[in-house]
Order: C-alpha cells, then sequence, then structure tokens
C-alpha cells in the first residue's frame, strides 16, 4: 500500500511539473515577455494553489518551474536556482497555512507566493539586472512589481481554481 502512495505521490508532482513548465512555455510563446519580466503574469502560477491540496504539488511546482526558466525563458543561471528557491519556499509557507481561511478560501496561503518571489526575485534584479550600487527603494519597487503579478495572477486564477478542485472527490483522489 505504501509503494501505491509513493507512485501516486510522484505521479502528482511530475504532472504538476510538466503543466507548469508547459503552461509557462506557451504563455512566453503566444505573449513574450508576461511570463518572464519584472511585472510578469504567469498563468502557471495559478497552480501554486494547489499546495493547499496535496503536497505533491511543492516539488512538482519547484521542478516545473526550473524547467521553464532552464529551458525556454533564456534566463540567467542564478534564475534557475533563485526562482526555484522561492517557488520552494512560497510552496511550503502555502502547505503551512493550507488550513487558515476565511470562507473557505486559503486566502493568507494564496499571499505567500507574492511574497517570497517579490523579495527573492525583487533582490534578484535589483543585484544583477539594475546598474550602480544597491538602493534599497530600487529594490522594494522591483519587490512591488514581482509581487503584483503574483497577487493578480493567485487571487484571480489560482483561488477559482481551488475551489474548483476543493471537492471531496478530489481530495480523495490525490489522497488516495
Amino acid at each position: 500500500m505504501k509503494s501505491k502512495k509513493q507512485v501516486l505521490w510522484l505521479t502528482q508532482a511530475a504532472i504538476i511539473a510538466a503543466l507548469y513548465a508547459v503552461l509557462t512555455i506557451t504563455q512566453s510563446l503566444i505573449a513574450p515577455g508576461t511570463a518572464s519580466m519584472a511585472v510578469q503574469f504567469r498563468v502557471s502560477e495559478a497552480m501554486t494553489l494547489l499546495c493547499c491540496i496535496t503536497p505533491a504539488a511543492i516539488p512538482g511546482l519547484t521542478l516545473g518551474c526550473f524547467l521553464a526558466n532552464f529551458l525556454y525563458l533564456s534566463t540567467l543561471p542564478w534564475d534557475w536556482f533563485l526562482g526555484s528557491l522561492a517557488t520552494l519556499f512560497a510552496g511550503l509557507a502555502m502547505y503551512a497555512l493550507r488550513q487558515i481561511q476565511w470562507k473557505k478560501l486559503p486566502l493568507l496561503a494564496a499571499v505567500m507566493p507574492a511574497v517570497f518571489n517579490g523579495i527573492i526575485i525583487g533582490l534578484e534584479i535589483e543585484i544583477f539586472f539594475i546598474e550602480g550600487p544597491f538602493h534599497f527603494a530600487s529594490f522594494l519597487v522591483q519587490a512591488g512589481c514581482v509581487a503584483l503579478g503574483e497577487l493578480v495572477v493567485c487571487f484571480a486564477l489560482g483561488l477559482p481554481l481551488y475551489k474548483a478542485l476543493d471537492r471531496p472527490q478530489v481530495r480523495g483522489f490525490l489522497k488516495s
């Protein structure tokens, strides 16, 4: 029985990773820059709310982010690591906060991608892409731009996705 659960968990993580990468790359092909600029609206980030349903989403999203950044988005090596790290931290925080809900929605968890991506990617942009010395005010602008895109996607797309999947039948399948 334990082996069956492990296979299911790995399968879920792999499917989530593939979906995240394909959605991000497809969006980049259709609307260049919308998934890779400072203010980005990665449709695939709506999937971060899956962390509130299954822990398999945490490694799945982390791997999917790495694959999208590595395979297509022409990002630099530090973004492969930092973007994936931000996704990992956000996923872990979301899973930990998943039961704190308002009107059956994990609103606090939905903020975590904005927090972690805003700080980590905001620092990355300020350090690696803005010329000159580090300026805290400029970092706040970069972090705010990244966080804004994350908030819009997580609230406009992620929460409806969560609501659609937050059903006993789906939860039973994801835990079986």
